[in-house]
């Protein structure tokens, strides 16, 4: 029951930057934290998967403070969170054979933590006058998140 809470998780995450999750994941797998080896996700583990991940996650922090930056809510970048979303409770999943259940525990938080973020950054916003703060905010709530996560793997 714990492995659907951490892709619920993970899947919250998601919703604040699409590819937290990810990195976190792989470095958790590079590390042997997560065990994919054998799986089709076993990619996760190689040498340059953490690094590139991390690269694609450092990059959504940057392009995030951007004010032409889509929104969340927009079809394409909703659709990437829920992928990511499905993907981080695919890779628990995997590693602790509980696959469909994950994965829709990933979807589900997914879809929750895009939607709930969207309206708490609005929130923050208003409350600081300017979205950069609230923007800050919402990255060290994903990073510190999705750190959390991944070590309370069993």
């Amino acid at each position: 029951m714990f492995i659907y809470a951490l892709a619920f998780a993970l899947g919250i995450v998601t919703g604040l930057r699409t590819f937290m999750p990810l990195a976190a994941l792989s470095w958790a797998a590079r590390l042997g934290l997560l065990k994919v080896g054998g799986t089709s996700l076993a990619f996760l583990g190689y040498a340059a998967t953490p690094w590139i991940a991390s690269f694609l996650a450092f990059g959504e922090l940057i392009g995030d403070q951007h004010p032409k930056t889509p929104s969340r809510k927009s079809p394409p970048q909703f659709i990437a969170r829920v992928a990511s979303g499905a993907f981080s409770g695919a890779a628990v999943g995997l590693a602790y054979h509980g696959l469909v259940g994950c994965i829709v525990c990933g979807v589900v938080g997914a879809v929750i933590g895009t939607l709930g973020g969207a309206a708490a950054r609005t929130a923050l916003a208003r409350a600081f006058g300017k979205d950069l703060p609230a923007a800050l905010v919402e990255d060290v709530v994903a990073i510190a998140g999705a750190a959390v996560i991944v070590s309370q793997l069993p």
